[in-house]
């Protein structure tokens, strides 16, 4: 009888001895790679994979979004329920509140469930999905914001033409035209860097799919490419912000002109609101999107992304809401109406 060799292959499971999470049981990236996922399909690293409290981290951002998802849905639902706040300002508002709403929708569902079950892949589909939303809604928020800007403008220094210029039917022209543009901005940067070529590692040092990291995965040269990135980064996040600025510095020079002080303090208490959302939201990305991306590390992509995509979105509702009148008096009113029935 023939010898039998005993085999020195070694046949056990490779488990992810990387993973933070004590409970991922889960092949690890490499074997993911290998027998669960095409070759097309990404590896999402995740939120600071190498944190060692990353179960009680990423609960946190569970529990901040189911915030972010009550109250983005509170203040629509009082805007479109109460006849009184069927105005110009608080229509944009409500935008800016459904866009955050779907921005965090985009990103915190798919990156909890790829940490609480151990699977890290993402289709190239699914990738590029992410990608365009976050994308669109992000440059819609762009527009939106100088909107609201050029709102509150026409509204300070030319009150008397305020209901012409910035009727509610030219205020749903302008917020179409800002859905649009964004959607149309996305699908050219979405499409375009999805195809460039990947000769190595798939994985994404990231929490989610966006234009810099997938950048970083291509064996081409894309500084080309970066550059139009920097430049459309200049048309969608300088331009506004000047504009932005120019505004609110005629608006504080027609504040400071009022006789009233009670038009006055009014009047920059509304525009103190949204210039803390300006701030939030323009800061983080003008330092993401307009340098290139050798010039910072994933850490620091991530730990903005969460501050202006996860954090702003829950700020907003309660910038907007605790400092304004009309909003608290909608709320009394639907809390009212709850008591009694």
């Amino acid at each position: 009888m023939a010898n039998i060799k005993e085999s020195n292959v070694d046949i056990r499971p490779v488990l992810n001895v990387n993973s933070s999470n004590p409970f991922d049981l889960s092949p690890s990236p490499v074997m993911v790679g290998r027998n669960e996922s095409s070759a097309t399909d990404f590896i999402l690293v995740g939120l600071f994979p190498g944190f060692q409290h990353a179960i009680l981290l990423n609960s946190m951002i569970i529990f901040i979004y189911i915030l972010v998802f009550l109250g983005n849905v509170l203040l629509i639902v009082l805007i479109w329920g109460d006849s009184r706040l069927h105005t110009p300002m608080y229509i944009l508002l409500s935008q800016l509140s459904l866009i955050d709403l779907t921005l965090t929708s985009t990103i915190v569902p798919k990156m909890a469930s790829n940490f609480f079950t151990g699977r890290k892949t993402i289709s190239w589909v699914g990738c590029g999905t992410q990608s365009f939303f976050f994308l669109m809604l992000g440059m819609s928020e762009c527009l939106i914001l100088t909107l609201m800007a050029y709102d509150r403008y026409v509204a300070v220094c030319s009150p008397l033409r305020y209901p012409t210029i910035v009727s509610p039917r030219v205020c749903l022209h302008m917020v179409a035209a800002c859905w649009i543009g964004g959607s149309v901005g996305s699908f050219i940067h979405t499409v375009y860097p999805m195809h460039f070529p990947i000769c190595g590692s798939r994985e994404i040092h990231h929490f989610f799919c966006e234009v810099p990291v997938l950048i970083r995965l291509s064996c081409e040269d894309t500084s080309a490419y970066q550059l139009v990135v920097v430049v459309t980064s200049i048309v969608l996040l300088v331009v506004p912000f000047s504009l932005i600025t120019a505004s609110y510095t005629l608006i504080f020079l027609a504040v400071l002109r009022m006789n009233s002080v009670k038009g006055r303090k009014k009047a920059l208490a509304t525009c103190s609101s949204h210039l803390t959302a300006v701030s939030l939201f323009f800061g983080p990305n003008i330092f993401i999107y307009m340098t290139f991306t050798s010039s910072h590390s994933p850490e620091q992509d991530q730990a903005l992304s969460v501050f202006s995509n996860i954090l702003t979105p829950l700020l907003n509702p309660l910038i907007y809401s605790l400092r304004n009148k009309e909003v608290v008096a909608a709320l009394m009113k639907l809390m009212g109406r709850c008591g009694a029935s």
